[in-house]
């Protein structure tokens, strides 16, 4: 393995756990309200974006690094979902 190829794995493994301590949070709480809409279903939507350029080009830590932030933000995505829909939240 090159360390170009190190360096995608540490990057993709750095950005993706960066999520987790907000989707734990999330789930916890259940507390959606301080969460923009908006922000999180541009960035759920880029995310996608880059998981299907990573898989076009076969750029594994590419693919990896936004198939994991893709299903963290996509499962906070939801609940804000959710939140707004049945709860009658601000978006």
């Amino acid at each position: 393995m090159s360390l170009t190829d190190m360096m995608g794995y540490m990057a993709a493994t750095l950005t993706s756990i960066a999520f987790l301590p907000q989707v734990l949070k999330t789930i916890r709480t259940r507390d959606t309200s301080s969460i923009s809409l908006l922000m999180y279903s541009l960035f759920v939507a880029g995310v996608l974006c880059w998981l299907i350029w990573g898989l076009l080009l076969q750029q594994w830590p590419v693919i990896l690094a936004n198939l994991v932030t893709f299903a963290l933000s996509a499962i906070i995505l939801s609940m804000k979902i959710y939140a707004v829909i049945v709860k009658h939240e601000a978006p």
